[in-house]
């Protein structure tokens, strides 16, 4: 269960375990590299790299896979999350 007092980092990091069973997740907050930028937000939490490889994303076209995936975590990316970096593959 996603409960809110769970950072993004953990919120985000447990739905696509959830959802895509990943060999390797990694989230990085990248949030102080933006700061002053656009959709900077005083307590980070903002701008995120996802680095990840799972098996049930065979088959899918680089576009449907990053279509997965922010579907997935639609929920954070319309509450706090600004900008979400894509390094992802079977």
């Amino acid at each position: 269960m996603i409960g809110k007092n769970m950072t993004m980092k953990q919120r985000m990091e447990r739905k696509l375990t959830d959802e895509f069973q990943p060999q390797t997740l990694e989230i990085i907050d990248e949030s102080e590299d933006h700061r002053g930028h656009g959709g900077y937000r005083e307590g980070g939490e903002t701008h995120f790299r996802v680095v990840m490889r799972a098996a049930t994303l065979a088959g899918k076209s680089r576009v449907a896979q990053q279509r997965a995936v922010m579907s997935c975590v639609k929920a954070e990316m319309e509450e706090r999350v600004h900008a979400l970096a894509l390094d992802i593959s079977a």
